[in-house]
């Protein structure tokens, strides 16, 4: 639907003011979006993957996302790349 989706917290690449996160040559991430990935590596190593959740949760609660939605959305992040 929406294409390429970052495998840190799902959000759409599409949907990323910058086109998604940079590679440590500057070159765009074709997998992290720039609220993940900077540089070549993750903003944030520390997070995990529940945090990771909730802070999708929150944000997408805050954009007045339908709970339901908010929830699945949510609950696919374990699915991605960065947390298998």
């Amino acid at each position: 639907m929406f294409g390429p989706k970052c495998q840190s917290c799902g959000m759409p690449l599409s949907r990323d003011e910058h086109g998604g996160g940079s590679e440590a040559d500057g070159s765009r991430s074709t997998e992290y979006c720039s609220h993940c990935y900077a540089g070549g590596h993750l903003l944030d190593e520390q997070v995990t993957c529940a945090e990771m959740q909730a802070r999708v949760l929150g944000k997408l609660r805050e954009m007045k996302v339908p709970g339901f939605l908010a929830k699945r959305f949510a609950g696919r992040i374990p699915y991605l790349r960065r947390w298998k």
